[in-house]
């Protein structure tokens, strides 16, 4: 098997052998018999190949199945099917792919950066004939324009692991999801201006979780130590997850024509990242840093 791909491969085809099992057990019956056609292709083989994308310069996910699978990797998959079979059968990977991607996530230090990144699903021009996302996503607007589609809110650690994600329509305010995306977390959570909220920070506070962001125009100064003054610059971390995301990794693209090939696109995306030879990160000393001086 290509050396490029047998370590997704092994992960994956690890995780189902254990996941499978346990996940027909608990899946529940209609009642009512239906046809299941089987597929040549193992799971395993569908969640790589749909995350190697990821991996990969390629566009759009036709060009990579027709010109890199089907004429490069038959080796690795003797199994292939047509592209428009392969295109069915994603859908069916979404739950497993979700519960591989719990697997990937890191673990926290005390240290977490927090920032939202807004996935277009069409130009704004096409917005009022677009059809496959009419009734979930909604217009948003970015620091940089207004955008339709949705939101993945995003928390990783100081080694640019990802800890908690979270997708919402694109209006939604950043922070509404921090409850949710920010339990089992403790120590300082760094964000920028929109997640200023005195609300939002007691209630992190009872969830030993402190809530760190730069002031807003007009707003009273107050004390901030050295550290917390350092980590809020190196707030652009994890605007560099995002940017590999959305430029290296293909998790926004205006060509979906179903919802759960969107979230498969998109949760195959984050694992991807995961496995990353190189993730962004810090290079710091907290201990060191923690005995600054408090700046006013």
């Amino acid at each position: 098997m290509n050396n490029h791909i047998l370590p997704l491969f092994v992960a994956i085809d690890d995780f189902c052998n254990d996941f499978l099992p346990t996940f027909k057990l608990k899946l529940l019956e209609s009642g009512t018999l239906k046809r299941q056609r089987k597929s040549t292709l193992q799971l395993s083989e569908i969640m790589t190949i749909i995350v190697h994308f990821q991996q990969s310069q390629y566009r759009t996910f036709k060009d990579f199945y027709l010109k890199e699978v089907c004429k490069h990797l038959r080796d690795e998959f003797p199994n292939l099917v047509s592209y428009n079979r392969f295109v069915e059968l994603m859908p069916s990977a979404l739950l497993p792919l979700c519960a591989f991607l719990q697997t990937r996530k890191g673990k926290t230090a005390g240290i977490a950066f927090i920032d939202s990144l807004p996935l277009a699903v069409c130009h704004n021009r096409r917005i009022a004939s677009h059809k496959v996302f009419s009734h979930l996503a909604e217009r948003g607007k970015s620091s940089v324009d207004w955008f339709y589609g949705f939101k993945l809110h995003l928390i990783i650690n100081d080694q640019g692991e990802l800890l908690a994600f979270y997708l919402t329509p694109g209006n939604v305010d950043d922070r509404k999801p921090v409850p949710k995306l920010a339990k089992g977390l403790f120590g300082k959570l760094f964000g920028d201006r929109g997640y200023v909220s005195q609300k939002l920070q007691e209630l992190l506070l009872q969830e030993k979780v402190e809530l760190i962001t730069r002031l807003k125009k007009g707003m009273k100064n107050r004390l901030l130590s050295m550290f917390d003054y350092l980590m809020l610059r190196k707030r652009a971390l994890i605007e560099t997850v995002n940017d590999q995301l959305k430029n290296i990794c293909q998790i926004e693209h205006t060509r979906h024509r179903s919802t759960a090939n969107f979230c498969v696109n998109v949760v195959a995306a984050l694992i991807a990242y995961t496995f990353k030879e190189k993730l962004p990160s810090l290079n710091i000393r907290v201990k060191d840093l923690e005995q600054l001086p408090v700046l006013v």
